[in-house]
C-alpha cells in the first residue's frame, strides 16, 4: 500500500515537472503573471497604428470601439420597460376578441375636440381610418379604437409634442386600461438616444409606429409602419418610377447616397463611415456637415471637403440613375429614404441594425431589398455587384408592387395597418405571404371571398391553371311593365344555346312581382329567378347562386347572338382578370374645363366596356361589395350609368390594365347627345351630365385617374378573311 502511494506522488510530481518545463510559456500569459502582462502586450502591433489603417480610416475615427452616445442594452431595457409596461401583450392577452363578434371588424375614432392640436400628418391618418370601409360612428359597434389625440410626434423638443396625454386618455371611458384601441407614432424619444419613450403608458394598446426595434416589438400584436413625411399624398399617390419597357440594361451608378452626415450623437458612427465606400465612379456616398445649428462647433477635418462634394450630385438624379440606394439609419431607424428609394425602384440597401421592417410580419423583404449590418459597411459594394442582373430586376419589380401595393398614399398604409389586425382575429381565415407579396396584393385579395389562390382571377399563369369552362348569365331586368318582353326571350334563347352556358340568373328589379314559371321560356340550363332591391348596385353583389368563375352580365335589352356569347368567353378565359365585352365607352382630360370628359363616339380608343354585356370574374362582385365603401357605392346608385363606370374604374385600379373589347355583328350605339352643351334641361343631357360628374367624382376618390386606355380589338381568326366559310369557327358573326 505504502508503495502505491509512493508510485501516485512520483507520477503527479513529474507531471507538474514537465507542464512547468514544456508549457511554462503559456502559463506566463494568465492574469496571476501581472509582473509580465503589461511587456506581452506591448510585443503586439497596436490596431489603431497609422500604417496599418491607412487605406481604410484615420486612426481617430476608430479610437472607441462603438458610438459612445448609443445607449447600452441595460439603459434601452430600462426605457422600454418605462413605456411598454405590459411587454407580453398579445392578441390573447390583451385584445377583447368578443367585442368584434356581433359587428365584425369596426373602427371607431374618437371625436376631435375644438382647440386640441393636430398635426397635418395625424389628420390625415384619421381621415383615412374615417374613408375606411371598416369605420363607423357608433362606439357600440367598434372593434377597434383610435385616440383624436396627436400621439405621431413624441420629442418633446418638437413643437408639435402634445403634453399631458395621461391624464387626458385617462378621463376616457372607452379608454379600459388601452384595451383595443391602436396608438399610431412616427417620432419617439429626444436627444441624444432618442429611445422609444412616448411620454405616456400605451397600456395594452397596439402600438403602429415607426422606426420600431426588434427587442421592443411585440410579435402579433404591434404593427411596424414606415417613416413618412407630412407632404406624402392622402389617397392616390405618385406612381413608381419603373415604367413598362422603360428599364435600362445597366444602369449608370452601381450604389449612391447622398444625405446628412451627423457629427455627433446616435447614429453618426454610421453615416461617419459612408465616405469609406465611395469611389466616384459607378459608387457616390456623399455626405454633408451642415445641418443643424451648432454644426461648425463639431466639424471635423473632412467636413469641408465633403460640402463641396455634396453640392456636385442632385439627389433626384441620383435615384433615378442607381441600380441600388443606401439606406442607413439616421437619428432614429427609420428614415424617409426608405419610401423614397422604394418609389424610384432604387434597391434599397438598409444600414439600420435592430430595425423592425414595416409590415414585416405580411411583406418578405428579402425579394425587394438587401439588408445589410452597420458593421460590415465595407462589404456592401462587393456583396452588391454579385447579384446577378435576373435577379436585380426581380428585386426592382417587386419595389414598385411594395410602392403601389401598401406605401404610396397615406390611405394605404393605414388601410395595410388595419388588414393586419383584422387577419389577426381570425387566422383561419387570414390571407397568406403569398397573396401579400403577389400582384395585387394583399388590400385586394380579401379574405372573405377566399384564402385559396386559385379562387381569384389574378394567378391562373403563376400556378399554370385555368379558370371553369362553364359560365354563369346573369340578367337585370327593370321592365315597367313587369311583364316579359321580346328582347329578353330572345335574349335568354340566345344565351342558353351556348355550350359554355351553366345556368341562367335573372335579377327582378321591377315593381310588380316577376311572372309565373309558366310564362319564362323553356331552356336548356337550369333558370332561376332572384327577386331585387331596385338598387343599381344589387347587380354586383356576390349572390351564392353564382357558382362558375365567369359572370355575363347583361342587360334585358342586349342584343347578342350564340356566336358572339361563345367567342367573347374564349376570349375572357385567356384574360380572366379583366372585363371583357362589347359596348365600349372611352374617357379623355378635357383641359379647357380642367376635368375629365365621358364620351361614346366611336374613336380607336377605349377605356370602359359597359356591363350591359360584358364577361368578367365574379370575384368582382365581391370586391365591389366589400372592398368599396359604402359611401361610394351609394354615389354610384345616385348617378345614371354610375355603377357601370365605377365597376370599370375597379377593375382597372386592381390590374393596371384596360378592358377588351370584343366583335359585335351590330354596333351599339348611344342613344344619348355627346356633349351637354345645348341639350340642358334634356333626360339625355342630365344622364350625360351625371356620367361626367360620376367619372369625376371617382377620381377624386381614388386620388387618380385609374382608367386605362387602350386601342386593342380581338376578332376570331380569318373574321371577314376571302376565305371558305367552312374554315371559320365563327362565321355567324359576320352576317348582317
Amino acid at each position: 500500500m505504502q508503495t502505491r502511494k509512493k508510485y501516485i506522488f512520483l507520477t503527479f510530481l513529474a507531471s507538474w515537472l514537465l507542464l512547468f518545463f514544456f508549457g511554462g510559456d503559456q502559463l506566463r500569459r494568465f492574469a496571476f503573471f501581472s509582473g509580465r502582462k503589461a511587456e506581452t502586450r506591448r510585443n503586439w502591433p497596436r490596431w489603431t497604428d497609422r500604417f496599418l489603417l491607412k487605406s481604410f480610416a484615420d486612426p481617430e475615427e476608430l479610437q472607441s470601439d462603438g458610438d459612445p452616445s448609443l445607449p447600452s442594452p441595460r439603459e434601452r431595457r430600462a426605457a422600454w420597460l418605462s413605456v411598454y409596461k405590459n411587454s407580453r401583450c398579445r392578441m390573447e392577452t390583451c385584445f377583447d376578441f368578443s367585442r368584434c363578434e356581433k359587428h365584425g371588424f369596426k373602427v371607431f375614432t374618437y371625436p376631435r375636440e375644438k382647440d386640441q392640436p393636430l398635426s397635418e400628418s395625424y389628420g390625415k391618418i384619421l381621415t383615412s381610418l374615417e374613408r375606411s370601409r371598416y369605420y363607423t360612428p357608433n362606439p357600440e359597434e367598434a372593434c377597434l379604437f383610435i385616440l383624436s389625440i396627436d400621439t405621431l410626434d413624441r420629442d418633446h423638443l418638437s413643437a408639435q409634442y402634445v403634453r399631458n396625454v395621461d391624464e387626458k386618455i385617462r378621463g376616457f371611458p372607452l379608454w379600459n386600461g388601452g384595451r383595443n384601441h391602436l396608438i399610431f407614432n412616427l417620432y419617439s424619444g429626444t436627444w441624444p438616444n432618442y429611445t422609444e419613450d412616448l411620454g405616456f403608458d400605451i397600456g395594452q394598446a397596439i402600438l403602429a409606429k415607426a422606426s420600431f426595434y426588434t427587442e421592443s416589438f411585440r410579435p402579433g400584436f404591434d404593427v411596424s409602419i414606415p417613416l413618412f413625411s407630412k407632404d406624402h399624398p392622402q389617397r392616390g399617390g405618385e406612381r413608381g418610377w419603373l415604367y413598362r419597357d422603360s428599364i435600362p440594361p445597366k444602369k449608370k451608378y452601381l450604389l449612391v447616397f447622398k444625405g446628412k452626415r451627423y457629427l455627433t450623437g446616435i447614429g453618426s458612427g454610421t453615416r461617419n463611415a459612408l465616405h469609406h465606400i465611395h469611389n466616384g465612379k459607378d459608387i457616390i456616398s456623399l455626405t454633408t456637415c451642415k445641418h443643424g445649428k451648432d454644426w461648425e462647433k463639431h466639424k471635423d477635418t473632412r467636413c469641408d471637403k465633403d460640402n463641396v462634394d455634396y453640392e456636385k450630385f442632385d439627389y433626384q438624379e441620383l435615384l433615378h440613375n442607381s441600380t441600388f440606394c443606401v439606406v442607413p439609419r439616421g437619428r432614429r431607424l427609420g428614415s424617409f429614404r426608405f419610401l423614397e428609394a422604394l418609389q424610384a425602384a432604387c434597391i434599397p440597401v438598409l444600414l439600420s441594425d435592430g430595425w423592425e421592417l414595416p409590415f414585416a410580419e405580411a411583406i418578405d423583404w428579402g425579394k425587394a431589398a438587401v439588408v445589410g449590418s452597420e458593421r460590415l459597411l465595407l462589404q456592401i459594394p462587393s456583396a452588391v455587384r454579385c447579384i446577378h442582373p435576373e435577379r436585380v430586376l426581380a428585386f426592382q419589380q417587386q419595389t414598385q408592387f411594395l410602392w403601389d401595393a401598401y406605401f404610396s398614399s397615406v390611405d394605404k398604409i393605414v388601410h395595410t395597418t388595419l388588414e393586419i389586425i383584422k387577419d389577426r382575429l381570425l387566422p383561419h381565415r387570414s390571407r397568406s405571404r403569398f397573396l401579400w407579396n403577389t400582384l395585387p396584393g394583399g388590400l385586394l385579395a380579401l379574405p372573405d371571398f377566399s384564402t385559396h389562390p386559385g379562387d381569384f382571377p389574378f394567378y391562373y399563369l403563376q400556378r399554370g391553371s385555368s379558370p371553369s369552362e362553364k359560365f354563369t348569365a346573369f340578367i337585370r331586368a327593370v321592365s315597367l311593365a313587369g311583364s316579359l318582353s321580346q328582347s329578353i326571350l330572345r335574349l335568354i334563347q340566345a344565351v342558353s344555346g351556348s355550350q359554355y352556358c351553366a345556368q341562367i340568373l335573372v335579377l327582378w328589379s321591377c315593381e310588380k312581382p316577376p311572372p309565373p314559371r309558366g310564362k319564362w321560356p323553356q331552356t336548356t340550363v337550369p333558370l332561376t329567378i332572384i327577386q331585387g332591391r331596385r338598387e343599381l348596385s344589387d347587380r354586383f353583389f356576390p349572390f351564392p347562386a353564382i357558382q362558375t368563375d365567369a359572370v355575363l352580365s347583361l342587360d334585358e335589352h342586349a342584343s347578342l347572338s350564340t356566336s358572339e356569347v361563345d367567342f367573347a368567353f374564349a376570349v375572357w378565359r385567356s384574360f380572366p382578370e379583366r372585363i371583357v365585352g362589347f359596348p365600349t365607352r372611352s374617357h379623355f382630360w378635357d383641359a379647357e374645363q380642367r376635368r375629365w370628359g365621358y364620351t361614346s363616339k366611336w374613336t380607336n380608343e377605349l377605356s370602359i366596356v359597359l356591363t350591359a354585356a360584358a364577361f368578367y370574374h365574379r370575384y368582382y362582385h365581391s370586391l365591389f361589395t366589400r372592398y368599396l365603401p359604402a359611401g361610394l357605392r351609394e354615389l354610384a346608385g345616385g348617378l345614371a350609368a354610375c355603377e357601370d363606370i365605377l365597376m370599370n374604374v375597379l377593375v382597372a385600379a386592381v390590374t393596371k390594365l384596360p378592358p377588351i373589347k370584343v366583335t359585335q355583328r351590330k354596333p351599339d350605339k348611344e342613344t344619348v347627345p355627346q356633349q351637354v352643351k345645348g341639350t340642358a334641361g334634356t333626360a339625355g343631357g342630365r344622364r350625360f351630365s351625371q356620367q361626367q360628374d360620376c367619372l369625376n367624382q371617382l377620381a377624386d376618390w381614388f386620388g387618380y385617374m385609374p382608367l386605362v386606355s387602350s386601342q386593342l380589338r380581338l376578332d376570331p381568326v380569318l373574321f371577314k378573311d376571302q376565305v371558305s366559310v367552312l374554315r371559320k369557327k365563327y362565321p355567324r358573326l359576320e352576317k348582317p
